[in-house]
């Protein structure tokens, strides 16, 4: 299976998936690292580890980078694309090619806690908030709203009485390398097939 990644920043997800395939624990190929940021350090990874990589700046002519962004996936043959971090929303370009095989990795019990500006500590801070006693992880496929695509898969995390956010983004993060690279071994050998959807 022929893995692409989006990544803004570092690439925390793209990271931990690639050392996984290093060290044979995981049946797949990356193909390519896009980042809307020419000095993301999920670049210099890509590098380091002879993964093709390209820059794909969002904001001057979006269209036009939408368009860009999914003839490199096409050009890459990936068969799923995977968000890592990756803090732009997809346009209808790449929705359209990949619809249904794009994956992100959202912190928290979707469809709780998700949406536009629900990312990083905001995330856990709504947990926190809300009285939760659990919160997790969903990878979830990409749609054209934010963190609402059908969920794939999910990691509960039990939460004690006095964590604060950072305590909860502490346990969730430990989490997230693990429900990844294991839901992706579960597609990779069949025991796990994606929910159909329409974009």
């Amino acid at each position: 299976m022929n893995l692409a990644f989006l990544a803004s920043n570092n690439g925390s997800s793209l990271r931990s998936i690639v050392t996984a395939i290093e060290a044979g624990q995981l049946d797949a190929r990356p193909v390519l690292v896009v980042s809307n940021r020419k000095a993301a350090p999920a670049l210099a990874f890509a590098a380091d580890h002879g993964v093709a990589s390209r820059f794909i700046p969002t904001t001057a002519d979006p269209d036009a980078a939408d368009r860009r962004l999914a003839e490199a996936l096409m050009a890459a043959d990936a068969d799923l694309v995977l968000l890592s971090g990756y803090l732009r929303k997809l346009g209808p370009a790449t929705l359209a090619a990949f619809g249904g095989r794009i994956l992100n990795i959202h912190p928290a019990l979707l469809p709780k806690h998700g949406g536009q500006g629900m990312y990083g500590r905001r995330v856990h801070e709504a947990v926190i908030a809300a009285g939760e006693c659990e919160s997790g992880a969903t990878v979830h496929l990409v749609d054209d709203q934010y963190d609402h695509g059908a969920v794939v898969a999910q990691v509960r995390v039990p939460l004690a009485r006095n964590d604060d956010a950072a305590a909860v983004e502490r346990k969730v993060m430990a989490s997230e390398p693990g429900l990844f690279v294991d839901t992706l071994q579960r597609l990779v050998s069949g025991e796990l097939r994606l929910p159909t959807t329409a974009v």
